[in-house]
């Protein structure tokens, strides 16, 4: 087999895993919108969602408002539908300044890959969370 027809393959493979992931995300998304809609129907409160780095020492501020969707509070939305990782690298400062957090491509299954129990459907951790009301702590 010649190296261009590895590369080739190789190239296909790599572009076929980024249109199912994007294909994916686009019905998390779904997913997201429809949460964030039916949440506020209910008047589900918001809070302001705090990341923690990955060292467990302190909380940063993120000023994105939502909920949390994990009751580790590693994984919440916001407002406008946005998907956090809300556990980060260590920042000098950051308890002070706050830190930046940019929404991420929503999985379609949470924790994909992670121990047993620890992965879920997405539309499962939703259903919970809009279950839970204001009593999610």
């Amino acid at each position: 087999m010649a190296e261009d027809d590895k590369a080739q393959r190789a190239a296909y493979h790599v572009e076929a895993a980024r249109r199912r992931r994007a294909a994916e995300s686009a019905k998390a998304q779904v997913l997201l919108d429809q949460f964030v809609q039916e949440a506020q129907e209910r008047g589900l409160a918001t809070c302001e969602l705090v990341a923690r780095p990955w060292n467990g020492r302190g909380r940063y501020r993120t000023g994105r408002v939502g909920w949390y969707l994990k009751r580790d509070h590693s994984i919440g939305v916001d407002s406008e539908g946005g998907y956090h990782l809300l556990v980060v690298a260590p920042e000098r400062f950051g308890r002070w300044r706050g830190v930046s957090v940019a929404p991420s491509d929503p999985p379609l299954q949470v924790g994909e890959g992670a121990r047993d129990g620890e992965s879920a459907p997405l539309a499962e951790f939703l259903r919970l969370r809009l279950e839970a009301g204001d009593s999610f702590p």
